[in-house]
């Protein structure tokens, strides 16, 4: 049977969806996949008829001039949080609130239209970014950093996304020719090793992918929200590797994809996908690979709670590697999410994953929890980094992260380094 990988959180339109792949592991038996060594888009499925959206960071805007970037509490939590219930089920992407009227000319369902409940949430349990933008914008000197999403595709036409991707500098668009020799034809913004053509994006599978780009890269100062890092030095290459309604692939893309993304430039690379299965020729690829990984750790088994990954690896998030970061999807209120795995040894680093807010297919937003949405915060904040501090080596990215994540009694025993990501502590690091 031909292996196969999955991405890392399916589908969300104002409230959660999606599918755990892995089983719970049983006494003295490790997770077993539901389709067999499969890589997959981790997901967090809410189990319930009445589905939630979220509000925070609370009353202070994160980014005024993004209109729904009250809502980016991973960004910010200014301890507020609100659950609210939605009294239908939207069924498809283009319901999902994004400010703008419908096909009818009726208002779409905003925040204001339901009754919210406010839950526990704990003032300073975010990325820290603001001081961190603020560094940043003042530094003179900056190195243009590519990030390579290797997952589903990528809406690189969304208006949040379409001035931070990547283009091919050897190519010439649409003229059917290998302009550079690198052996694709017209790769202007990436390539596609799922069907084996040019097309980054292909529609509603590829919403993963355009989720995590948008919190890494989504223009901050106009649209919707706001994402992590500037794109005028951070360019994100969509290399879709994932695909069909489940997210699937092979690790034999994965490593192609990989290999396309060292060779055409990239130095990080955010991989929300992960099986139990060991795959040797994924694993010397990554250990060979100059660029620095974060990998999402996964989101449980079956029964909805984590598990520790230290006893049960998760691939390629276990990997014991320098060149990788595991990362584990925290809460509002400083503690894992249930479904969250962790480890001791195998988890570097928690950073807000549930409930976060980004980029959809067709220039709108939606939410989506796991792993998945953790792993792109850190994504963002290491290209950052290293876009800022011109005086480092790839290789002090991972250590710098993990020494200045702001520790937490919640995660001691759960992650190396104990601690939250924290953008402004990792630029301010000496």
């Amino acid at each position: 049977m031909k292996k196969t990988i999955r991405a890392a959180c399916l589908i969300l339109t104002l409230f959660l969806a999606g599918l755990p792949y892995f089983n719970s592991p049983a006494s003295g038996e490790g997770p077993e996949t539901t389709l067999n060594s499969a890589l997959e888009a981790y997901s967090s499925d809410s189990g319930q008829e009445l589905h939630a959206l979220a509000l925070g960071p609370g009353l202070v805007n994160l980014s005024p001039s993004d209109e729904f970037s009250t809502y980016q509490w991973g960004l910010k939590n200014d301890g507020e949080f609100r659950l609210v219930e939605l009294k239908s089920k939207f069924q498809s992407i283009d319901n999902i609130y994004d400010g703008r009227k419908s096909n009818t000319g009726s208002a779409k369902p905003g925040p204001g239209d339901y009754e919210s409940t406010v839950i526990g949430a704990a003032t300073g349990i975010d990325i820290n970014i603001q001081p961190a933008w603020k560094l940043y914008d003042q530094a003179g000197n900056k190195r243009s950093v590519i990030a390579a999403i290797i997952d589903t595709g990528i809406d690189i036409n969304h208006q949040e996304l379409k001035n931070s991707i990547w283009t091919n500098p050897g190519e010439i668009d649409g003229d059917g020719i290998d302009n550079n020799g690198d052996g694709y034809i017209d790769d202007i913004h990436g390539w596609n090793f799922y069907a084996g053509n040019n097309q980054v994006f292909t529609g509603s599978e590829d919403t993963h992918g355009t989720h995590a780009a948008g919190t890494i890269s989504a223009v901050r100062g106009a649209y919707g929200i706001a994402g992590i890092t500037d794109n005028n030095y951070v360019k994100i290459m969509p290399l879709k590797a994932l695909g069909g309604n489940k997210g699937a692939g092979t690790p034999e893309m994965v490593i192609q994809a990989i290999r396309y993304a060292e060779a055409h430039g990239a130095s990080i690379c955010n991989l929300s996908m992960g099986t139990a299965a060991y795959n040797e020729e994924l694993a010397q690829t990554i250990k060979n690979s100059g660029m620095l990984f974060v990998v999402s750790c996964g989101n449980g088994g079956i029964s909805g709670l984590g598990y520790d990954t230290d006893i049960y690896p998760v691939y390629p998030a276990s990997l014991p590697y320098d060149n990788v970061i595991s990362v584990a999807n925290l809460l509002f209120d400083g503690s894992l999410s249930k479904d969250s795995n962790y480890g001791a040894n195998s988890v570097d680093i928690a950073a807000p994953g549930s409930y976060i807010l980004s980029t959809v297919p067709g220039d709108a937003y939606g939410f989506m929890s796991g792993t998945s949405m953790a792993a792109p915060m850190v994504t963002g904040v290491a290209a950052m980094l290293y876009s800022y501090r011109t005086d480092i080596s790839l290789s002090d990215v991972k250590s710098i992260l993990l020494n200045s994540s702001r520790k937490l009694d919640t995660l001691t025993g759960k992650t190396v380094s104990g601690g939250l990501l924290d953008a402004y502590g990792a630029l301010a690091w000496q």
